[in-house]
């Protein structure tokens, strides 16, 4: 966006520069008219001169008037679009947060569970979602390894599998805010 500014600048320029030939245009319509002084008003000459006066006038007009507006609509969504981007950053930081108390949680938890350091980097890519295979060539490990380090994580924790183990640390975070109203059928 830095060349945002010399692009507004050029445009400006354009648009001067069009105002600037629309009024040459009226201006020099009615000079000519001036210089010819016609003794009949309503000749052909005069009437083309006019209209192209009128014209030159009300496009010069319309368009400075929508330019203007452009220029307000454009403001207004560049506040918008600053404000979105504040409440993005507003909102990714106390996402962050978030995430870090949980991180926090998470190694705690692992601490009580007295895992070793494999099983943690086990546990954790687990809770991420990776399936043993993945975990393995993550960590550049065998798969039975990564399976004996999971089985271990699981006894260690009393959680019976994968899924047990994500529920722990997460099931609480799933809960929308407000209870979901449940509705009766009556048939």
């Amino acid at each position: 966006m830095e060349s945002e500014p010399e692009t507004d600048v050029d445009e400006g320029r354009l648009r001067l520069l069009v105002l600037a030939i629309l009024a040459l245009v009226v201006v020099g319509s009615a000079f000519d008219l001036y210089m010819d002084a016609p003794d009949d008003l309503l000749s052909v000459h005069v009437l083309v001169e006019l209209a192209l006066m009128l014209t030159s006038a009300t496009v010069g007009v319309v368009l400075w008037r929508a330019w203007r507006q452009t220029a307000r609509q454009l403001t207004v969504t560049r506040e918008s679009l600053e404000a979105s981007q504040a409440d993005r950053a507003a909102w990714r930081a106390r996402a962050e947060q978030a995430l870090h108390g949980l991180g926090q949680a998470i190694d705690e938890q692992f601490d009580v569970w007295a895992l070793t350091p494999s099983e943690r980097e086990v546990a954790l890519l687990i809770l991420k979602g990776y399936g043993h295979k993945q975990v393995a060539a993550r960590t550049n490990r065998s798969e039975r390894t990564v399976r004996q380090h999971a089985v271990s994580v699981y006894s260690k924790s009393g959680q019976g599998g994968r899924a047990e183990l994500a529920a722990f640390f997460l099931e609480g975070l799933m809960l929308p805010a407000a209870p979901i109203p449940t509705h009766d059928r009556d048939t």
